[in-house]
């Protein structure tokens, strides 16, 4: 499969980890915004969101409109992102994202138009949740970068 957020996820995957790997533990431990997750938490987001994407990815392609959904506070919460050591969730970060490039790059265009349910109750495309993974990685990654 060839779309531009594949392009997109390779460039961040290329760009991102250098400039991630340059804050201090203290910049990992401090909130983006008051009220808001700190980097290391919004890193384990985005390892949340390429976990559950991941079976998103692969169970539309042979199942009959799956209903994928997770609630992303108690994962944060229940992951303890917040405690773990922030190199640890970079390397997780970089190492599922690499993995799902090669899944993503390897998917039928035909598998594109296969739907699943989301969040909301509303039906998705495949090329949906692939391109609004990337573009939520993306929003999130601007955040703290």
């Amino acid at each position: 499969m060839k779309r531009p957020s594949l392009e997109r996820l390779a460039q961040i995957l290329h760009q991102v980890p250098a400039r991630l790997s340059e804050f201090s533990s203290a910049e990992w431990n401090t909130p983006y915004a008051p009220g808001k997750w700190n980097k290391k938490q919004v890193i384990g987001h985005l390892i949340d969101s390429a976990v559950n994407n991941h079976q998103r990815f692969v169970r539309i392609q042979f199942e009959d409109s799956p209903v994928i959904r997770y609630a992303q506070e108690e994962w944060n919460q229940y992951s303890y992102h917040h405690l773990q050591n922030e190199r640890l969730l970079l390397q997780t970060w970089i190492a599922h994202n690499t993995f799902l490039l090669a899944l993503l790059q390897q998917i039928p265009e035909a598998a594109l138009e296969r739907t699943g349910i989301g969040g909301e109750g509303k039906p998705f495309t495949l090329a949906y949740i692939v391109d609004d993974y990337v573009d939520h990685m993306d929003h999130h990654l601007k955040q703290i970068l």
